[in-house]
């Protein structure tokens, strides 16, 4: 079993700073943005996604704890997106530690997810996931998420 605990302030500085540099990381692998402006536009994106660290409202960050180890398996932030039709809430960012991959805890986190969205009134849930990451796509698809939009690119040599 998995359950949802709020990062503490210490928690929250090790992540960010993880997240902006493997997001930029990301970026550049997709193919969006090149190295020499990855980092900065990363950090430029969390800082206006999070312009209030962990006290941003709207913003839900959690790590992921196994109730029965106690241990932290993973993390998990949502967003709430204002003006949605539907109440919507944003994954956006996901990750199962690289240790506890492969044993259930990515599809349990997604169940109790949709129940903590539910009751914050949402009936939607969406994210973005990159197309080289197929595992997630591949648990997202499982748990029954539909592709809305897919970009695609050709690389000339």
């Amino acid at each position: 079993m998995v359950e949802l605990v709020r990062m503490s302030e210490a928690e929250f500085a090790a992540y960010l700073e993880r997240a902006v540099r493997g997001y930029a990381e990301e970026k550049v692998r997709a193919g969006n943005w090149t190295e020499a402006i990855a980092l900065e536009r990363s950090r430029a994106e969390y800082d206006q996604l999070l312009p209030q660290g962990l006290a941003t409202p709207g913003q839900h960050i959690f790590s992921i704890v196994n109730s029965e180890t106690d241990e932290r398996v993973g993390m998990i932030w949502l967003g709430e997106v204002s003006g949605a039709r539907h109440g919507l809430m944003y994954i956006y960012d996901f990750e199962i530690f690289e240790a506890h991959r492969r044993k259930g805890y990515g599809e349990r986190t997604l169940e109790v997810v949709e129940l903590f969205v539910q009751a914050q009134g949402a009936r939607e849930l969406a994210l973005h996931v990159f197309g080289h990451n197929a595992a997630a796509r591949a648990l997202y698809q499982k748990a029954g998420y539909e592709e809305t939009n897919v970009h695609m690119r050709k690389r000339l040599e």
